[in-house]
């Protein structure tokens, strides 16, 4: 008897756990609540922007100009966050590594001053009206191509940055957007498999609400890509970043942070050297 009693009570609080992940998820996916609303220091030339969203929602981001001309086309970074980044902070840390690009960022939906509830699906659908409206606001020049392979020629030069949950977001951009290239920090190859590594005790097929398959978004890509990811990632495990590495057509720079976790890497001089030399390979 005291057998079956230990099953039922197993039972239920398995249920009780899948059920609570379940309604978790969002939270834990979308941290809203540990991204302050508040911007960091940025430059006086520093240009707040605003998108409208075909449902009524507001995204809010910043545009900080190049500090200084560069050589050749000007180039504009556009960046994707990880789930727990201030646009502002991001805009900023990429201006100092780069400070002759123009870099743009924007707070997800749901991510104050941005209005709206995140999910990934909004935030898929979110990235183009982002992209049509740096190219419209900075004047980015997109030339019509005569042929098919449009995306291995690149248009304007805007080059996507995507950091972790951010790098899903670029991902399908580069998949509908032209861009000059790619860069990937700590890439995974769908947020499926990555939470299937996290718990593999739970149905997360049955589960999971949020997808993103940055994998297939690049899938049979030309674009120019590349890839930087920590060799200790406890929340990328390694395998999903080289399964992301597999799918990618045009692989030109590969670069792992020896040592590095997930959320120190940023700090680490190794890694703003690598992510340097990333945009210059494909600059």
């Amino acid at each position: 008897m005291w057998v079956s009693k230990l099953l039922l009570f197993l039972a239920v609080a398995y249920v009780g756990i899948v059920a609570l992940m379940y309604a978790s998820q969002d939270r834990m996916l979308f941290p809203t609540h540990l991204v302050s609303a508040s911007e960091p220091l940025l430059p006086a030339s520093a240009v707040r922007l605003e998108v409208g969203t075909p449902d009524g929602e507001l995204l809010r981001g910043v545009h900080i100009p190049a500090a200084r001309e560069r050589p050749g086309a000007p180039l504009i970074l556009l960046g994707f966050g990880g789930n727990a980044w201030n646009a502002g902070g991001l805009a900023a840390y990429l201006h100092e590594l780069f400070p002759e690009a123009a870099v743009v960022a924007f707070h997800y939906r749901g991510y104050r001053p941005s209005s709206g509830r995140p999910s990934a699906a909004a935030l898929l659908a979110d990235a183009p009206l982002v992209y049509d409206h740096v190219v419209e606001t900075l004047g980015v020049a997109t030339p019509v191509v005569e042929t098919p392979d449009v995306e291995t020629l690149g248009a304007g030069r805007i080059v996507a940055v995507g950091i972790s949950l951010g790098c899903g977001v670029a991902a399908q951009l580069a998949a509908e957007r032209p861009l000059a290239g790619l860069v990937l920090v700590s890439p995974f190859d769908s947020l499926a498999a990555l939470a299937g590594d996290h718990f593999p005790w739970a149905p997360v097929g049955w589960l999971l609400r949020h997808h993103m398959s940055p994998a297939e978004s690049l899938r049979g890509l030309a674009m120019p890509t590349a890839v930087i990811a920590a060799e200790r990632d406890s929340i990328v495990p390694p395998r999903r970043t080289e399964a992301l590495r597999q799918a990618i057509s045009n692989l030109v720079f590969d670069r792992t942070i020896a040592g590095a976790d997930h959320n120190d890497l940023f700090h680490r001089a190794d890694f703003r050297a690598a992510l340097v030399e990333a945009v210059a390979q494909i600059d």
